[in-house]
């Protein structure tokens, strides 16, 4: 049981930090759209890049230098557009949650975009393929740690995803969701800004 505590403890402490998959499913968590796949497609893929990591996949890319600097280039580009369409619908006056149906795009675009900030993000790679890949290795067995950083992002993903629905009150307000297009435009770049410093 050790190994898996240690990895679900790890786990679970690197994806509670605010990006752009969070910030995502915390939008989509909050309209109460397609909340299932999300947060299913975001845990399986986080597990995926767990098990290669675990696998020796993080000390291989690693010790590519090239090939890191072209993953946080092709990041950073991504996380600066994602932004700027943020910060863009913030400035155009924020949504509104409507509480009859849906308003947001087709579940298609959903998980498109769901796709695109999870394995378009340099940081999820680092967390989950080199990070825990390499910490695995000090761990016996190393797959039980594995283990415990995967069942980490199924419990992080879904309790971000449907406990977002207790915010939704507040989000009936187009105020509230320019805030929060602003906060995540910021975020993104952020996040695109320490990704080029690494270079």
């Amino acid at each position: 049981m050790g190994p898996a505590l240690a990895g679900f403890a790890l786990g679970f402490s690197l994806i509670m930090a605010i990006g752009a998959q969070n910030a995502f499913v915390l939008r989509q968590g909050l309209r109460g759209e397609y909340v299932l796949p999300l947060v299913l497609t975001c845990a399986m893929s986080d597990a995926l890049l767990i098990t290669l990591g675990v696998a020796g996949f993080g000390t291989l890319i690693a010790a590519n230098d090239w090939a890191l600097t072209i993953v946080l280039y092709a990041g950073a580009a991504f996380l600066f557009v994602y932004g700027a369409l943020n910060f863009k619908t913030a400035f155009a006056g924020g949504g509104k949650l409507e509480d009859k149906g849906r308003t947001a795009g087709s579940l298609v675009a959903a998980f498109t975009t769901c796709l695109l900030l999870t394995w378009a993000n340099p940081h999820v790679y680092l967390d989950t393929v080199i990070l825990l890949g390499g910490i695995s290795a000090q761990y016996e067995p190393s797959w039980a740690f594995g283990l415990g950083a995967a069942v980490a992002s199924f419990a992080f993903f879904f309790c971000l995803g449907y406990g977002a629905q207790l915010l939704r009150p507040m989000f009936t307000s187009p105020r509230a969701w320019q805030v929060l297009d602003g906060l995540v435009g910021l975020t993104m770049w952020g996040i695109a800004l320490s990704l080029l410093l690494k270079i």
